[in-house]
């Protein structure tokens, strides 16, 4: 055998892998396979990983593929749980400075929910803390967007949304679109949500329960918010009093989506200006 032959032979396997896919067909999946040997070639080495470990890691994976079914998808809980959704949300859903950060649209959404006039509530069945809730949509110049669709959603007061609770919460429970009027505001008059825990059942919580990790998301409404001329933007508003803030296990909370639910007679009433960014050349195509 030549130089070259044991040169190979001897090669770290993430440096042979990248060399033996370098010429695939697909580039793209070549380079992300090969720098995802690469880090797990180092946290091998870096952990100093045994046969044991191994096994172990083979079989949670296992786990977590035996948990899916039609009903639940416990890769995309882990993806979610693991900080890998937000990483990828924040990476293509780039916004300037000063607009309303993009997050996750959580599982719950639906896009055929009933359009609703301004002041009027989503809560059909009138159970929760009553809740004013004031929206304003501006650009990043401060000028109202008016005529933006504002699609609303959220848990109630026991952290359930209506898809989730069929029996016990009327059709489109705490779900409307709004239109905002020619000052960019419309009002919304809801319940106050309550948090809620993700699923906690499967090989994930096992996970998260081993590492110390809490899965409780805090309260929140989701919201979707278009404009012609605009970007799309997909997010949350956030209980600033909330205790689990700081813990959300789907990592989309920021600072620029806080909001203070203040006490208001009877119920609480809570604003938030959403700042739209304008939509890039691409977007418009």
């Amino acid at each position: 055998m030549d130089g070259r032959g044991a040169s190979t032979l001897e090669e770290r396997p993430a440096v042979a892998f990248a060399s033996r896919v370098a010429g695939a067909p697909d580039r793209r999946l070549a380079m992300a396979l090969s720098g995802l040997v690469e880090h797990m070639e180092n946290l091998v080495t870096t952990l100093d990983l045994t046969r044991d470990d191994l096994r172990a890691i083979l079989a949670f994976l296992t786990d977590v593929g035996e948990a899916c079914s039609e009903q639940r998808q416990e890769w995309v809980l882990l993806a979610d749980t693991l900080g890998l959704s937000s990483i990828v949300e924040n990476q293509v859903s780039r916004r300037p400075a000063g607009a309303t950060p993009n997050t996750l649209p959580g599982p719950f959404y639906r896009a055929d929910a009933p359009a609703r006039a301004d002041g009027d509530s989503i809560s059909f069945d009138g159970r929760g803390v009553p809740l004013h809730f004031a929206a304003e949509v501006t650009d990043l110049d401060g000028d109202p967007v008016a005529g933006a669709r504002l699609e609303v959603w959220q848990a109630n007061g026991d952290g359930l949304y209506e898809n989730q609770d069929p029996d016990r919460q009327p059709e489109f429970n705490l779900r409307g679109v709004f239109r905002t009027d020619g000052t960019g505001r419309v009002s919304i008059r809801s319940v106050r949500p309550a948090g809620y825990a993700v699923p906690a059942d499967g090989p994930v919580g096992q996970l998260a329960r081993r590492l110390g990790l809490g899965l409780r998301r805090p309260a929140h409404m989701h919201f979707r918010i278009t404009a012609a001329g605009f970007q799309t933007l997909t997010t949350h508003v956030f209980d600033a009093a909330d205790p689990d803030i700081g813990r959300d296990p789907l990592f989309a909370v920021h600072p620029a989506l806080l909001a203070t639910f203040v006490p208001n007679g009877d119920g609480v009433r809570a604003a938030y200006r959403f700042v739209l960014a304008r939509a890039r050349r691409r977007d418009r195509t």
